[in-house]
This record gives structure tokens, sequence and C-alpha cells, in this order.
């Protein structure tokens, strides 16, 4: 016992550093590698994101029971959340709300019958991944709303998706639809459906560390501690 309570006495400091940091990715911030590309370029595979689990909602720590909602997503926002029907949990941008109806045609969004806006971007804009394997072929546009921020995104109508079209839908309350910013390689309300607002777990805001995952884990120095939008 007393070995016990000396180690205790002597590394008191180290442990209360361990218990903040286990509650703080209990019930604050967290953080995800990211393994896939469905939201390329805006987040890149071996990427690891920061996600604000306050963003919404006041849960009690490490489970996923909702105490107090704190403010509600908006559209644009890149949401992490627990996808019962994927059975995963998925990184992806909020792109309809409750009550809307939205259509996708040719990767396009059409929300209660308006186009987002679209703005193609020129080969060598800086925005764009300078090589392989961050920069895939396809177009790269701006995306934007009157009620969502201007972002990066990737079309490619030479790799086949049968969700590229996407009948129009009725957004049911308290649910919201998710596109990934690949609109041609991702899997997400087109194909899972739309996401109650009790599977959403925080808002991803922030990328920690950053290494190519699909080559030597080279670490892509640039994209440490960089925003997400």
């Amino acid at each position: 016992m007393s070995k016990i309570l000396s180690f205790l006495k002597n590394n008191r400091g180290f442990l209360i550093f361990l218990a903040l940091l286990f509650l703080i990715r209990g019930s604050i911030i967290d953080w995800h590698p990211v393994p896939t590309g469905s939201m390329k370029p805006t987040i890149l595979e071996g990427d690891v994101i920061v996600q604000n689990k306050l963003a919404y909602d006041l849960r009690l720590p490490f489970s996923d029971t909702s105490l107090m909602q704190i403010a509600q997503p908006k559209r644009g926002d890149i949401i992490v959340f627990t996808s019962k029907e994927s059975g995963k949990r998925l990184i992806k941008r909020l792109v309809g709300l409750p009550g809307e109806t939205i259509k996708v045609v040719n990767d396009q969004i059409i929300i209660n019958g308006k186009y987002a806006n679209y703005i193609k971007l020129a080969e060598n804009d800086p925005r764009i991944p300078e090589k392989a394997p961050d920069r895939e072929p396809g177009t790269y546009v701006m995306e934007s709303s009157d009620d969502m921020p201007e972002h990066i995104m990737l079309i490619n109508e030479g790799k086949y998706n049968p969700t590229r079209n996407f009948a129009e839908l009725k957004i049911p309350e308290q649910s919201y639809f998710f596109m990934g910013d690949n609109r041609d390689d991702s899997s997400d309300s087109r194909r899972y459906g739309v996401a109650p607002r009790s599977e959403i777990r925080g808002r991803a805001f922030s990328i920690l560390l950053s290494a190519r995952s699909k080559e030597s884990f080279a670490p892509r120095w640039e994209r440490f501690f960089s925003s997400l939008r």
C-alpha cells in the first residue's frame, strides 16, 4: 500500500493531466483519423480531424446521452455523426435541413427548388491539391448558397456513381441530409438516408495532424493545425 501511495504522490501532476485529458476527450474535444477520401479535397486520407463535442449538445461524459441542446447544426457544417444505417461513424458536410426539400442533379444540390452556387476552379488554382495521391482527377468547384459558406468540392463525371442524381426528398423534422465533398466517391445520405439529430456527435473544425497514408506516411506539414471550412 505504501508503494502505491508513494507512486501516486510522486506522479500526482502527471496523473491529474491524464485524468483531465480523459475527461476532455470524453465530453469536450475528440479527434479521429480519417481513412477514406469521401471528403476530399477538404479532408484527405491520413488527416486527423478535431471534433468539438459541445458544438450542438451537452452530453453525459463518455455516452451519447444528450443533457441539453446548445445550438442547432447549420448548413455547411462538417459534422461527425454515428450512422445507425451504415453502422459507422461518418464525417460529412450538412447540406439539407429539417423541413426542406432536397434534390441532387449531376452532383449539384437543389434546396427548395433553388440551385446552390457553383464556380469552377482553374487547373492551377492554389486551393486544389498539387499532386497525386492528394489530387484526384475531376472538376474542382467552389460551392455555396445564401446560408452556406463557400467551400471546395470535387466532381468526377468519369467515375461511375449511381447516386449522382437523387430524386427530390422532403427532409423530416429533426433530421438532416449529409453529403461528402468528393461527390462521386462518398457514401452519404444519398445511400443511407437522412440522419436524425440524435446521431450527431459534434462538429469537425480543425486538422490536428496529417500524413500521406497511401505512401510512406510522410507528414503533410502544411496541414498540421489547419482549420476546416
